[in-house]
């Protein structure tokens, strides 16, 4: 009987250890609507939640969107003290801009889900792990990157849903880019449903004009076949909205509810707080939790919990004492707190009643909107990887500063190419025409060594045309049976548009997004400052399987006795 005992104990530390003590319900999208496992609707009550990091001071940076970040879900200390003030303002959800895949969530994740916590996580990085507003791409490098953090982060029972960019298009000459996000939402989508996640799929999206954010929405989240089917549609549309400023009415989301009325996905306010007419009163939540606005929206989240500074004033709810040990509230966090705990949403529609779910055809390109719904395929690594390796001239930067000179040796190498009768444009993609590069789904260092390859070669392969200042070397390996890059990527690429269910990367390597962010939000709020340590993945995975062989040890000997 002491070995029995021992037995259940033992497995009872290893669930413990290895799912966490985590019993948070499940939340699926049923029609626009969301609801918990027992079929009461959840409304997202929550607050922006990241330290703002260091501002980055490019000319070409009018949102403020910070250059580095801290993984607020990576220090245990920080979590341990916030998450009491979280439980004060009564929120049920906060939302993280950047987290690194690197590093250990564990203690943190456990403690927001003991709180009843959920989590809106945004899978890009700043600078360059996004989907980049100025020249758009759906790539390895980025699928890759995306993927990792998912891994990490699909053992918690708190991931509410994943965002796959936010405010990247922001105006109509820009929509193109929607393309490449609502690419990146039905690859990450594809993923979730081969490791049997219910995590939703997000983009959050920059205010404006109904003439071009109408179409956004409802382009996000249409079908392509015309079938009915998700399969390329987010689940969830968050607008980053700040009408409502000072003591303001309900008039003032008259615009944003007529346009959404008939919206087939979930869709929320994923920033609130308008900081221009102080002081922030937060009356919004009580016209936004409450009927008509509860019949369109699910929610929303206030920013910011953390001080951030944005080009409109300075946003955020406490301080921080410098040790970071102790937390000062505002009176924003005080009225916040006031304002939420007032909140009684409706308990309405009924899951049965919400209808199933649908899928449209997706808005026609006009002058306002001009994504086209010919989307890019699915960057697969295995290809990128097989064209590299058989490219004649490659890139090998003399820095670790890769993602610093890729762009300029990108610019440097196109206006060779065109110098001597050739082009770029199997590296690049057109979100608008629909028409992509068979190397444009490469990560940028493939790309690059693809130009070098193809000046290289129209050089009559002259061994100075493939230096590029120190930064290309001659590939002695690849095979005498590719005659040039496009030969190579005829042997590579055999089905350049294809899409398919992408799988974990093999390795950690890859390139990385060259441009502008397109993940920081028109307030300047998001992405955070450097990392913090913590046990690596690989570690805790080492962990748990020394207590594995230790309970297989305990079973053993349990069975014998018994």
């Amino acid at each position: 009987m002491r070995s029995t005992n021992r037995l259940a104990t033992a497995l009872a530390v290893v669930a413990t250890l290895v799912t966490g003590i985590y019993a948070l319900p499940k939340v699926t999208r049923t029609g626009r609507y969301l609801y918990t496992e027992d079929g009461t609707r959840f409304y997202i009550k929550g607050v922006a939640y990241q330290e703002q990091g260091e501002l980055s001071t490019d000319p070409n940076n009018p949102f403020l969107e910070p250059s580095s970040f801290v993984d607020p879900l990576a220090d245990a200390n920080a979590c341990k003290r916030d998450v009491p003030f979280l439980q004060q303002l009564g929120v049920n959800t906060i939302r993280v801009y950047s987290v690194d895949s690197s590093l250990n969530h564990d203690s943190c994740m456990a403690d927001l889900s003991s709180a009843g916590i959920y989590t809106i996580i945004d899978l890009s990085l700043p600078v360059n792990g996004s989907i980049d507003r100025l020249s758009p791409s759906w790539s390895t490098n980025l699928l890759d990157l995306y993927i990792r953090s998912i891994d990490v982060f699909s053992k918690y029972d708190n991931v509410l849903a994943y965002n796959v960019g936010n405010e990247v298009v922001i105006g109509p000459q820009g929509s193109d880019a929607a393309t490449y996000i609502k690419a990146a939402a039905r690859d990450v989508k594809a993923y979730l449903t081969s490791k049997s996640s219910s995590a939703l799929v997000g983009y959050a999206a920059i205010d404006g004009d109904n003439t071009w954010l109408d179409p956004l929405a409802n382009y996000l989240s249409c079908d392509i076949a015309n079938a009915n089917s998700g399969d390329n549609s987010i689940d969830l549309f968050g607008l980053n909205n700040y009408e409502w400023c000072g003591d303001a009415s309900a008039s003032a989301y008259a615009s944003k509810n007529g346009a959404f009325a008939g919206y087939n996905v979930a869709a929320y306010f994923s920033e609130f707080g308008c900081i221009t007419s102080p002081p922030r009163l937060w009356t919004e939540t009580q016209a936004l939790f409450s009927s008509p606005m509860s019949d369109i929206w699910s929610g929303g989240l206030a920013f910011s919990y953390f001080p951030a500074t944005s080009s409109q004033g300075q946003f955020g709810m406490v301080t921080i004492s410098s040790d970071g040990s102790t937390v000062t509230t505002s009176d924003d966090f005080d009225r916040l707190k006031t304002q939420y705990g007032l909140l009684s949403p409706p308990n309405s529609p009924s899951q049965s009643g919400a209808g199933a779910a649908t899928y449209p055809s997706c808005p026609a390109q006009n002058s306002s909107f001009i994504a086209s719904t010919t989307l890019p395929p699915t960057p697969n690594d295995a290809a990128c990887a097989c064209l590299q390796n058989n490219l004649a001239c490659q890139f090998t930067p003399k820095t670790s500063n890769v993602s610093g000179i890729v762009g300029p040796l990108l610019d440097t190498g196109c206006s060779l190419l065109g110098g001597v009768g050739g082009n770029c444009n199997e590296i690049g993609g057109n979100g608008s025409t629909g028409v992509y590069g068979r190397v444009s789904f490469c990560d940028p260092s493939t790309k690059l060594s693809f130009v070098m390859s193809e000046f290289y070669e129209a050089n009559n392969r002259n061994p100075q045309s493939c230096d590029f200042s120190g930064n290309a070397t001659i590939n002695k390996n690849a095979p005498s049976s590719i005659a040039n890059a496009n030969a190579a990527a005829s042997s590579c690429l055999a089905n350049p548009s294809a899409t398919f269910t992408p799988s974990a990367p093999a390795t950690a390597s890859g390139g990385s997004q060259t441009g502008g962010s397109g993940s920081g939000s028109g307030n300047g709020n998001n992405n955070n400052n450097n990392n913090n340590g913590a046990m690596s993945m690989g570690g805790q995975q080492a962990m748990l399987g020394v207590i594995a062989a230790m309970v297989i040890s305990v079973v053993g000997g349990a069975l014998t006795v018994l």
